[in-house]
């Protein structure tokens, strides 16, 4: 009991603040090793297609300079303990980056861990900020919720077990959905959805080509 006071006591407060110590430990400890540390064990990476990430991250060699990234959007569950971040990246050591969208969930340890993470490439990266815009969804009106994700959990591809073809995943509380699909082709599309009380409102739609 006393560790896991501790350890909670220790964790980062917000996903927001998880995805600033993790984009540290990249710098300080190398890429991967910062990866497989923030990783979940079921988290979820694409390369293009959907890959468990700590099979693919196994053994694998640090680059010399880590690609740098920084949060500037959040969207949180009405209970905190489920967020989805984004922002821009860019790559080390040459040019080019984009936006990273990153779902995280808050462990019962109160560990934050990463469990689906991916990039959308761009040709000019945005410019690096403090700032962060957080959106968190609505508590309201549970049983209307509950109706609606059983109609969205009715379609087959939300029911696809990860790291197929396609993946849904939900915070405990119900109030964010995250949907990803991939093709054969490495099309990757994926949509955040977060409850306003009335109904789930997509606040990420974006379609990835591999390059």
């Amino acid at each position: 009991m006393i560790l896991t006071l501790l350890l909670a006591a220790a964790a980062p407060v917000s996903a927001v603040d998880a995805e600033r110590a993790f984009a540290a430990d990249a710098r300080r400890l190398g890429q991967w090793t910062a990866f497989r540390k923030w990783a979940d064990p079921t988290a979820v990476m694409f390369d293009p297609q959907a890959v468990w990430a700590q099979q693919y991250l196994a053994g694998r060699r640090d680059p010399p300079a880590s690609v740098r990234w920084w949060p500037d959007r959040s969207w949180t569950s009405c209970d905190g303990r489920t967020a989805v971040n984004s922002g821009p990246y860019r790559m080390a050591g040459k040019a080019g980056g984009g936006r990273f969208l990153t779902l995280w969930m808050r462990q019962p340890s109160g560990q934050w861990r990463w469990t689906i993470d991916g990039g959308s490439p761009a040709a000019r990266p945005a410019a690096m900020t403090s700032r962060v815009t957080v959106r968190r969804a609505s508590c309201q009106n549970p049983q209307l919720r509950r109706r609606q994700i059983a109609a969205s959990y009715a379609n087959p591809a939300n029911r696809a077990a990860a790291p197929g073809d396609s993946g849904y995943s939900r915070s405990a509380d119900g109030t964010l959905l995250f949907n990803w699909t991939v093709a054969a082709d490495g099309i990757r599309h994926s949509r955040v959805q977060l409850w306003t009380g009335r109904r789930f409102e997509p606040v990420v739609d974006e379609t990835v080509r591999p390059r």
